[in-house]
């Protein structure tokens, strides 16, 4: 009995060290403060050996869903990075402010697009414990898009994910940019990723000869991680709990491949 209990003692205080740290990082692009959370693993994260990934938010700015996501891959091991694109204390009240917003970077100024993308990856990279050489982005709906401009820059990068994102290339000549492989996850009756927007981003990537995988997820449409977009698929953007599934494994196995090089 009492080599059970030291036993059991010993691995109470060897979970007990497991702790989900989250910090918040002001930093700054353009002379505009911004405001991330790196977040991470105590227990997991080593000085210079952790692989890590930027994360990049919806159209509706840093909030508890992207700190969630950040929170399950510091879970994995990962020292992620929810970056701030819009700016700190700069978030959208409803859908038509997010759209004026994610349309600012997305479709409007790009250069500004890409510095923020800069920003947030060298804002990780100066991590104590983050490998620089398995650094990853992922993003979800305009942080997808994100996650794609990130690799189209020519970014270090060992992988790249889009969940639900836009796919539209502006040059797709930068295509030849990509290092990283890339992986799109995308809901196959999204109405706002139509078929002849996906054939151009496989032909992109084809033309370039990208190391890329596309996973269409069957009755899933636009916003299909996040479960505050509903269960109506007829607004064009809902919850899929199914192809959220799905696409978290993908993930996990995808980032598992690409930073076990």
């Amino acid at each position: 009995m009492k080599m059970i209990f030291t036993l059991a003692v010993f691995a109470f205080g060897f979970s007990a060290q497991a702790k989900i740290v989250t910090e918040k990082v002001e930093y700054k692009d353009a002379g505009q403060t911004l405001e991330g959370f790196i977040v991470y693993d105590s227990a997991k994260a080593k000085p210079g050996k952790t692989p890590s990934v930027v994360i990049i938010h919806d159209w509706m700015g840093v909030s508890d869903y992207v700190k969630m996501r950040g929170e399950q891959m510091a879970k994995l091991g990962y020292v992620a990075f929810v970056a701030d694109i819009y700016g700190k204390d700069t978030r959208p009240k409803d859908a038509k402010e997010a759209g004026e917003f994610a349309g600012k970077y997305r479709g409007g100024d790009r250069k500004n697009f890409r510095s923020r993308l800069q920003a947030a990856y060298d804002e990780l990279k100066k991590n104590k414990f983050v490998d620089t050489n398995k650094i990853n982005a992922m993003g979800y709906c305009f942080g997808g898009t994100a996650a794609l401009e990130m690799a189209r820059m020519g970014l270090h990068l060992k992988g790249a994910i889009s969940f639900h994102g836009g796919l539209t290339a502006v040059n797709m000549d930068e295509a030849k940019n990509i290092k990283a492989q890339v992986l799109v996850l995308h809901g196959a009756i999204d109405p706002y990723v139509k078929a002849d927007e996906v054939a151009g981003f496989q032909k992109e990537m084809d033309t370039a000869g990208v190391d890329y995988q596309f996973v269409s997820y069957s009755g899933a449409v636009h916003a299909f991680t996040q479960p505050q977009a509903g269960n109506d698929i007829k607004t064009g953007a809902a919850y899929n709990e199914k192809a959220d599934k799905r696409s978290y494994l993908a993930m996990k196995n995808f980032f598992e491949d690409v930073n076990a090089k």
